[in-house]
């Protein structure tokens, strides 16, 4: 049974590459995976139908042989784990890389998330002049801690895993913000996700949703 995603039928990314599905696009391509996309509207994802895949009314879900799974950082877990390729061979990087992964979705993700949602939909509320500041200094020290963590390495263990495609994922989310201009490794960091070629297909797979619905 061939593997099927689902995925927004419009993002509100506007083809940025930002919306959850894109990390397992990512690291379907990195495996040389076929897949197949389901596009849902946000009034399907609150149908019956889309919550027996995805109890929460998110995307992506997965469906393989029977499988369904959700949650993007678990979807690419299982992937690396059935898949070689996203996973170091040495038992100890192993556990490492997963360590990383677990690491990217609940440490430094959370405080990005939430200084972006602010900046999205507080901009007008009386607190966010005072609390912005306080939201910019919690990813300040993320993007700092991580940064002195990876020094001069290119990837987070010796080669690319799947720690790598979830970590560039989240922090892809800052976009030119001045916390991570600041931190020139992790500007590096991200450029070298990007420049490989599973990330482009992907990429532009999920590029391709958004220009056809804007052509419409």
């Amino acid at each position: 049974m061939p593997i099927n995603l689902t995925a927004f039928e419009a993002s509100p990314d506007r083809g940025r590459g930002l919306a959850r599905d894109m990390q397992v696009r990512w690291a379907l391509e990195e495996l040389g995976l076929a897949y197949g996309v389901r596009l849902v509207s946000f009034a399907a994802m609150k149908q019956a139908e889309h919550l027996a895949r995805q109890p929460f009314g998110q995307i992506p879900s997965y469906e393989e042989d029977g499988l369904t799974l959700f949650e993007s950082g678990a979807i690419v877990l299982h992937l690396a784990e059935r898949h070689p390729g996203l996973l170091p061979p040495d038992p100890h990087a192993r556990a490492r890389a997963i360590a990383w992964m677990f690491a990217a979705v609940s440490t430094v993700e959370p405080p990005i998330l939430e200084w972006a949602m602010a900046r999205m939909l507080e901009r007008d509320a009386p607190w966010f002049a005072e609390r912005q500041p306080m939201l910019e200094d919690r990813v300040r020290t993320r993007l700092a801690q991580l940064a002195a963590r990876l020094g001069e390495a290119e990837w987070l263990e010796e080669t690319f895993s799947a720690a790598d495609l979830l970590m560039v994922g989240v922090l892809r989310r800052l976009g030119r913000a001045t916390m991570l201009t600041e931190q020139p490794r992790l500007l590096a960091y991200i450029a070298r996700g990007e420049a490989r070629p599973a990330f482009q297909r992907a990429f532009a797979a999920q590029r391709a949703v958004f220009e056809a619905q804007a052509s419409r």
